[in-house]
């Protein structure tokens, strides 16, 4: 492995956060809280550290497949370290576990949280409140994807393996010739996107503190809220839950679709298979939670019905994990739905979790091959998508990936399991939400509970798992291959 190369990556990583560092710092000044001296002091320390990394390029700059993975993992894990200590230098979160569950949770767009029971969320300081929702909108579109758009030190065929392992779904591409300009692409609509929904809340009476931060969590498919009831605390602003509703749905979408639009491409756009059962699922999801809802008898109107349906699909099929209601007090039926949704996830290259939309089609396609060939075995079957045929070894890494999704989601709810404190809907569910992003599960973790109950064992497994489900697994699994660390 290139190991000048990662450590030069890592520079740029540090420089990065440091200089993302700086925006609490000014959330700070503009409050009047001593919160500035604990963020300057580390963004100092980030910056000098990564200008002097990054001033020693290495001579060799190529970067393969396993050195961009392990920058990958490495990066994430190195963003959560950071991100935690102004949580737990400030004492505001005392305990290093607690605040580095939070700091990845943050950063994985995962929105689960170990505040609401020893500390409360309205505790928080409004520095470390906006740098806690500001850490769900750096990890949505990915701090890479960031660096890819800005340095243009490394070969192309470099910056490809890194957006490959850092962005979500199971094909990467470039959208134009440059793959810099990819990047910058992508977080030029990101970052409007996120701008139109802040606008549309703050015009819409939101406060601006407020806008800010449910902009931030609800761009990312994060979840974090400043409020202790989370979104159930905007109870009867119809308005402002049903943009929020809007943007989760939209940043649950492959960035390629807006792509094409803002280049008139609107019949390629809308043509695309797996945008077509995103529309599917989410409308069969809320058609049969409404339903449901209905023949239990739970709440007065349709309307009320509708909204926080639509709503809950919306969080859970973005993974991002906001509340209008405590759902765990739905049906049973209504439950199994939203957890099947957050199992399929959100579509190939958003900012969403889960399995992906796309997987599940091929998946499914697949299984339905195979089970013809059984019938006719001297036929040929293909898959495919979009009209054009799936490539077999693409075929064979999603049925990988599904394998080690599934396994990884047993032996972490194998592992939960000797946290006798807890139930196994709580355990289950709790694997769910954190390996899919999602943030809340049911019973002890559900949306008006937190994960503070859990030992620090299973915090540092749930850790695990929200990291591995940010990065899609393999780069996360890189990180424990002994050959990946072996110098040329």
């Amino acid at each position: 492995m290139n190991r000048h190369l990662v450590r030069y990556v890592l520079g740029w990583v540090l420089i990065v956060i440091g200089a993302m560092l700086i925006l609490p710092v000014i959330v700070a000044f503009i409050y009047g809280e001593k919160d500035y001296m604990y963020f300057g002091a580390i963004a100092a320390v980030c910056l000098t550290a990564g200008l002097i990394s990054s001033r020693f390029k290495p001579k060799n700059t190529q970067m393969y497949v396993k050195e961009g993975y392990i920058s990958c993992a490495l990066t994430w894990v190195l963003l959560s370290v950071i991100g935690c200590l102004p949580f737990y230098i400030s004492g505001q979160i005392p305990s290093f576990t607690d605040a580095l569950f939070e700091s990845v949770s943050g950063f994985t767009t995962t929105g689960a949280t170990i505040l609401g029971v020893n500390v409360r969320i309205e505790e928080l300081s409004h520095s470390m409140l906006f740098w806690r929702s500001f850490t769900n909108w750096a990890g949505g579109m990915g701090i890479l994807v960031f660096m890819l758009a800005v340095i243009s030190q490394l070969s192309g065929q470099s910056n490809m393996y890194l957006m490959k392992a850092e962005s979500p779904g199971p094909v990467v591409s470039k959208l134009i010739p440059k793959l810099r300009g990819t990047a910058g692409v992508l977080y030029a609509i990101y970052g409007a996107m996120t701008l139109i929904e802040f606008l549309m809340l703050a015009l819409g009476g939101m406060p601006i503190f407020d806008a800010i931060t449910i902009s931030f969590s609800t761009a990312g498919t994060g979840g974090f809220s400043i409020k202790d009831a989370g979104v159930i605390a905007y109870e009867g602003h119809y308005y402002w839950q049903a943009v929020m509703t809007a943007f989760m749905f939209l940043f649950a979408v492959n960035f390629s679709v807006y792509y094409l639009i803002i280049t008139r491409k609107f019949r390629q756009a809308f043509k695309l298979e797996e945008l077509r059962w995103y529309f599917v699922i989410f409308v069969a999801a809320v058609s049969v939670i409404t339903i449901d809802l209905t023949l239990n008898g739970y709440y007065p109107n349709m309307f009320d019905r509708l909204h926080h349906t639509a709503f809950q699909v919306a969080t859970y099929i973005s993974s991002t994990g906001l509340a209008s209601a405590d759902f765990d007090m739905w049906p049973a039926v209504s439950k199994s739905v939203l957890m099947v949704v957050a199992l399929i996830g959100a579509c190939a290259g958003s900012t969403g979790g889960g399995l992906k939309v796309s997987r599940a089609i091929v998946l499914v396609k697949s299984t339905a091959r195979d089970l013809r060939k059984i019938l006719h075995p001297n036929s040929v079957y293909t898959v495919k998508m979009d009209g054009k045929t799936v490539k077999e070894d693409v075929v064979s890494s999603i049925n990988t990936y599904f394998i080690l999704y599934i396994f990884i989601m047993v032996i972490s709810v194998f592992l939960l399991s000797f946290d006798e404190k807890m139930d196994f809907t709580t355990d289950f569910t709790a694997v769910i939400a954190t390996f899919n992003n999602m943030g809340p599960g049911l019973a002890k973790v559900g949306p008006t509970q937190s994960y503070f109950d859990y030992s620090a064992f299973s915090k540092y497994v749930l850790i695990f798992d929200m990291l591995a489900g940010r990065l899609e697994i393999l780069p996360v699994l890189m990180l424990f291959n002994r050959n990946c660390w072996r110098t040329k």
